[in-house]
């Protein structure tokens, strides 16, 4: 797994089960590296946990799962590392949180038993704090200067300040411990987003290690949708961000992979990766005949989701195919032209003829009450004419 530089922009997601449930978390990172995740967290928080990390990594290698696991540690790391050494051998990476590692005289001693581990073991750290979890007594002292100066700042401002220096001291001293800098990643999550951004940038200005990037407790639904979108997306966007987690609450029974599903189609929006054909279909309006036309886009799009596993597995480079499903004649042709494949339905009062178009140019003329078959079959037989097999 290698992370930073010119390597692309990872995925990362966590399990939310018990980690001693070796069924439910082993199914669980198998749906989530299915899904497109790139590294996986677990929790590790107790001695019935580590135990049964090897055991998990075993079946996931069984089951042909290369997908990194990554331990989540708080409070105890430091016993439980040193207590289950297959444990720490079976992951590829440990997440330390510097506010939950000790206190004062228990802090460095600590936080070195993690650090000598993954150094032996040649196993990167992800130095991860949190808004609310930040050391304490690290805030305190920022706050006492604070106090002190002709002009203070904020109590947010020092904050923020305070979470950029407890993982900047702390990635500073593994390294006075013997971990290399290419092995450590750092991260600084809040829920406020615009704080957020400030504390990267300042990351981004004061250190060349990897960042993950990640709005915390994001919330659920649409709400945490958007505000981790946003987030990650202005991060980027400037530059900054080496692995990603869009951290959202699902609903009960709800897949915990749809949090992967948003993490890729924020790096596809923005260019920076491919990993699906992009469908384009405008939103309708009162000239398409809204009943037709939704059922038609909803059809197609199932019918294409349906196929692009097999059509990726044969062909290389279909994840830069764009479709366009267009509604009428005002974008619609355009919107087809510019496609590889468009598909431009007729509007209410149009001709009742779908045009198709093909790089560029007229395919042809469909008609009937069923163009998803027709369409689908064109898009096969493209993709076969354009695209080189797999070996």
């Amino acid at each position: 797994m290698t992370i930073g530089g010119q390597a692309p922009v990872l995925i990362q997601s966590m399990t939310d089960t018990e980690t001693a449930d070796v069924d439910a978390t082993v199914a669980q990172v198998l749906d989530l590296a299915e899904a497109g995740s790139e590294a996986v967290r677990i929790t590790v928080n107790t001695r019935e946990a580590a135990r049964a990390v090897p055991e998990i990594a075993e079946r996931l290698y069984v089951r042909d799962c290369r997908v990194p696991l990554i331990g989540d540690f708080h409070f105890n790391g430091h016993q439980l590392l040193s207590e289950y050494p297959d444990c720490a051998g079976a992951l590829s990476k440990y997440r330390i949180n510097p506010g939950n590692v000790g206190g004062e005289k228990s802090y460095d001693a600590n936080f070195a038993r993690m650090i000598e581990i993954a150094c032996r073991l040649d196993r990167a750290v992800r130095i991860g704090a949190n808004g609310g979890s930040l050391d304490p007594r690290l805030l305190a002292q920022r706050m006492e200067y604070n106090r002190g100066l002709p002009i203070p700042l904020s109590e947010n401002e020092v904050m923020e300040e305070a979470l950029a220096a407890s993982v900047l001291d702390s990635a500073r001293l593994a390294e006075n411990l013997g971990l290399p800098p290419d092995r450590i990643v750092l991260s600084a999550k809040l829920s406020d987003l615009q704080a957020l951004v400030r504390v990267y940038l300042r990351l981004a200005e004061e250190c060349s290690y990897p960042l993950h990037l990640g709005l915390t407790e994001a919330g659920p639904g649409s709400m945490g949708l958007i505000a981790s979108s946003a987030a990650i997306a202005i991060l980027l966007e400037k530059g900054i961000g080496d692995t990603i987690r869009v951290s959202l609450t699902p609903s009960p029974g709800q897949s915990r992979c749809q949090e992967v599903v948003a993490a890729r189609q924020i790096l596809q929006a923005l260019g920076l990766r491919r990993f699906s054909p992009q469908i384009i279909a405008c939103p309708g309006c009162g000239r398409t005949g809204r009943n037709l036309f939704q059922d038609m886009v909803q059809q197609i799009k199932t019918r294409l989701e349906e196929n692009f596993p097999g059509w990726s597995r044969d062909f290389k480079g279909i994840e830069n195919l764009k479709i366009a499903v267009m509604g009428c004649v005002v974008n619609g042709p355009g919107e087809s032209r510019h496609a590889d494949i468009g598909l431009s339905l007729p509007g209410t009062g149009e001709n009742p003829k779908a045009a198709v178009y093909t790089a560029g140019s007229l395919h042809c003329l469909l008609e009937g009450d069923n163009l998803a078959d027709p369409f689908i079959r064109i898009v096969d037989q493209y993709i076969r004419t354009h695209f080189l097999p797999r070996p």
